[in-house]
């Protein structure tokens, strides 16, 4: 079971989260609090692995309590205030929850902690920041399940979200990810090692998805996919 801990100045915020985190088999709301130094001092002697944490509060906003956690946390932000999306993400949060939220959208988040927890990604986080719709948009590398090139475009296939679309080539957006982590195996695909699933009769399997491996990319790909990491 999965440990989290609300955090909310607004007790009927902090009632919607219980009722929520009922509702799923995997989540244990083991406290939840309306004063954020008494959510400090628990933390301090009960780590917990997602931390549900309101941005716009009185004494000490979410933000700044973030900044001052004593150990790492999973936290999805909750707010009404969309102006504070960009910092939040600047933080690392898992995600963010703008209020009033419904129970789908609240599962999405979760499943997206558990994924992180999972994966063993709480401690390694990267980023890539990308020129979309006129504006800068920041990607948690992490979420790649692949990347498609379709002609001037390339579309960033991501986990549990809408897809994304930029105008940039291949080598540009190569160039922008670790190659520890992303190779090559079409001249229209990038992937993720640690998404793959599966390999068989030159098709990557990523979930439901399958990716074809270019004969010229073969040898580069088996070599990286075969490496111990």
């Amino acid at each position: 079971m999965i440990k989290a801990v609300a955090v909310d100045d607004e007790l009927p915020a902090l009632e919607i989260l219980q009722d929520f985190c009922s509702r799923t088999e995997e989540i244990q709301l083991e406290k939840k609090f309306n004063k954020p130094t008494e959510a400090l001092n628990y933390l301090k002697q009960n780590p917990v692995d997602i931390l549900f944490l309101d941005i716009n509060m009185p004494s000490l906003n979410g933000i700044e309590f973030s900044k001052i956690l004593p150990q790492k946390t999973n936290i999805i932000f909750t707010t009404a205030y969309s102006e504070y999306a960009v910092e939040g993400f600047n933080l690392d949060a898992v995600d963010y929850l703008l209020k009033p939220f419904t129970f789908r959208r609240f599962q999405q988040a979760i499943d997206k902690a558990i994924y992180f927890l999972k994966a063993g990604e709480t401690t390694v986080t990267s980023f890539i920041t990308l020129r979309v719709n006129y504006g800068l948009l920041k990607i948690n590398t992490n979420d790649i399940l692949y990347i498609e090139g379709l002609d001037d475009y390339l579309k960033l296939h991501l986990y549990n979200q809408r897809a994304v679309i930029v105008r940039m080539t291949m080598k540009t957006m190569f160039e922008k990810l670790s190659p520890n982590e992303f190779v090559r195996v079409h001249r229209s695909f990038i992937v993720p090692l640690s998404k793959i699933n599966s390999v068989r009769n030159k098709l990557i399997h990523i979930g439901d998805d399958e990716i074809p491996l270019g004969s010229s990319y073969e040898e580069s790909f088996l070599k990286a996919f075969k490496s111990p990491s």
